[in-house]
């Protein structure tokens, strides 16, 4: 959603004194402030962010002055898991230290900035001025990640509890995709099921896409799909896009560091991937693999060049794991192709596929035994990605046309090998 925000302009304030805002959201960019909701400019405005610290911060600034703030001790620096904010405004509370609240997963956090506001104080959000969801309230901000499932309740102060639930069985904090909830005269529910920014609620309370693209992507609170992992080696070269699907390198012309891996690992069961190349740079690079132990990972060479990892070279077709050649006479790729990656990882096998078809011979006897797997890439001199984890998308271009899954999860350009799944957590568990 980075670049991407929402717009919608009341008619008249709602309760600019009681309200609750919840949603699902997944991050992708760290490290600068990226906005969830925010109203208003200047010397009166309110936002809910996170800022660059990672912490989530919400306040009411008018007339230039601070008039309620929070600032959570937790840092927000998930990219592979979603998490539920739930924000509570209830000016008029008789106990001042309820009157602002912030839910993460369902518990309240806890503050370094506990600041709430006095009991007349209004709220920018929902009132006249322009409401804006993924920015600031000035357009500024752009949140860097996915939503879902955003609810606005006009004149009510709910509980995280009304929004989601503990799951009996793995103790997870889940979502309720339909709340008994009432939304008041401004409330709204919107991005229920996909990209519609369409009111779910009965109030005809649209938005407008105002600037950028709302991708509809598979990857939800009930089904998170893998994506690069920014925390992984963040001293490398590589700049992350498209909720770090895209992976773009920026240095120079060498190998070293220029690798990472995918936010979720294997230990068993078959999964397949798809990565394409979207600029080959200097043809040096290794656009698709896998690497397991990341934390003993030296920075010093090629995915290729690791003693636990397996990388297909593209300049001249090889497979090559600890600098040694395992295949070679491979079909070469350069930019525009689209390589698939199958490796079962209970069995210890790897397969290649270039635009669909397989190259070399399955690579077999890759070491299971207390290892977790990981899929990879290998960047080099400029040299750019667009990983395809299932959610059906290179960067923002959608597959051509879907192939066969027998699996049922995830959307792949080509046909899903036999017996193999979408690396998420329902193919996990599949």
């Amino acid at each position: 959603m980075a670049s991407t925000y929402l717009t919608k302009t009341f008619g008249s304030d709602g309760d600019r004194q009681k309200w609750t805002w919840s949603a699902w959201i997944k991050r992708s960019g760290l490290g600068s402030s990226n906005a969830l909701i925010g109203a208003g400019g200047g010397s009166n405005q309110e936002q809910i962010y996170f800022a660059d610290t990672d912490r989530l911060d919400w306040w009411i600034w008018t007339s230039n002055a601070y008039k309620g703030r929070l600032t959570t001790n937790k840092l927000f620096r998930d990219n592979s898991g979603w998490y539920h904010i739930v924000c509570v405004y209830d000016s008029a509370n008789a106990t001042a230290g309820d009157r602002m609240k912030i839910y993460v997963n369902g518990v309240e956090d806890t503050y370094i900035t506990d600041d709430n506001p006095n009991d007349t104080i209004q709220s920018w959000i929902n009132s006249t001025t322009e409401q804006q969801i993924g920015a600031s309230g000035n357009g500024s901000n752009d949140f860097d990640g996915y939503m879902s499932h955003i609810h606005f309740c006009d004149g009510y102060a709910y509980s995280a509890s009304d929004f989601g639930e503990t799951d009996a069985t793995s103790g997870v904090w889940k979502i309720k995709t339909s709340p008994s909830v009432n939304y008041g005269t401004n409330g709204y529910f919107i991005l229920k099921d996909g990209n519609s920014v369409t009111d779910q609620s009965s109030n005809s309370n649209n938005f407008t896409v105002s600037a950028g693209t709302l991708t509809n992507m598979i990857d939800n609170p009930s089904d998170v799909f893998a994506t690069w992992n920014p925390l992984q080696f963040s001293s490398r070269d590589i700049v992350y896009s498209n909720g770090n699907t895209t992976g773009t390198d920026s240095g120079g012309a060498d190998w070293s560091s220029k690798f990472n891996i995918a936010t979720l690992g294997m230990n068993t069961g078959k999964y397949y991937f798809e990565n394409k190349i979207s600029d080959i740079g200097t043809n040096q690079m290794y656009p698709i693999g896998i690497l397991s132990d990341p934390e003993a990972t030296a920075f010093s060479s090629s995915l290729g060049g690791q003693s636990n990892g397996y990388g297909y070279y593209a300049a001249d077709g090889r497979i090559i794991a600890n600098g040694n050649d395992l295949q070679t006479g491979m079909a070469t790729a350069t930019t525009g192709d689209i390589l698939g990656c199958a490796f079962d990882a209970t069995n210890g096998t790897m397969q290649i596929y270039k635009n669909g078809t397989a190259i070399g011979s399955q690579v077999t006897s890759i070491p299971t035994t207390d290892r977790t797997w990981f899929f990879a890439c290998g960047w080099y001199d400029n040299s750019a990605v667009e990983a395809n984890f299932g959610n059906g998308y290179f960067g923002t271009d959608a597959v051509a046309s879907a192939g066969t899954n027998a699996s049922g999860i995830g959307i792949f350009e080509y046909d899903v090998p036999t017996g193999y799944t979408a690396l998420c957590t329902k193919g996990l568990n599949n």
